[in-house]
């Protein structure tokens, strides 16, 4: 039997990420180290907070603001390349249990990564590491090397009937 497994969290419903926290906060209170790397991701979203209340929980923003109603700048590519290197890098270490790739199917859809390099890394990180990949657009390769996906289906999302992100429910 393996000894960690590869999770997607997809779809276009809400909770991706909230599914990723959850499970980041059930490894922590086992006594496992979590780091989560937030790509695309800029604003200073509530579940950041975590690392204040948890100590085996790492939380890196390692996007600039949010670009999906603009196309990507230089500096946004830049950023999820480094982003990238630095997950790389973690996933090979021995240093946490399990590693959260937030946002990070977002950079394969706007191809600011390579997609075959972050298949090749996860199948040879250091096989103590649980992965999980949030975001859409989950692409079919990535969703094939998984060993669990759950997608996200939206049926009803209050965003349509003109309500923003409400404060510790929606950021």
């Amino acid at each position: 039997m393996k000894n960690s497994y590869v999770h997607v969290y997809t779809g276009n419903g809400k909770g991706k990420t909230t599914a990723a926290i959850g499970l980041a906060v059930r490894a922590a209170m086992a006594g496992k180290k979590v780091y989560i790397g937030q790509f695309i991701k800029g604003m200073k979203y509530n579940e950041c907070k975590v690392v204040e209340y948890i100590p085996n929980i790492t939380i890196e923003q390692l996007g600039r603001d949010c670009f999906i109603n603009r196309d990507p700048e230089e500096e946004d590519i830049l950023a999820a390349k480094n982003a990238w290197e630095k997950c790389k890098h973690i996933l090979n270490s021995k240093e946490y249990s399990v590693v959260i790739l937030d946002e990070i199917t977002i950079a394969f859809y706007y191809k600011l990564i390579d997609l075959k390099d972050v298949i090749d890394a996860i199948k040879n990180r250091n096989d103590q590491i649980e992965v999980v990949i949030t975001g859409r657009y989950a692409p079919k390769e990535i969703i094939e090397m998984a060993d669990l996906v759950t997608e996200m289906k939206e049926i009803k999302h209050y965003y349509t009937q003109g309500v923003l992100s409400r404060d510790g429910i929606d950021k």
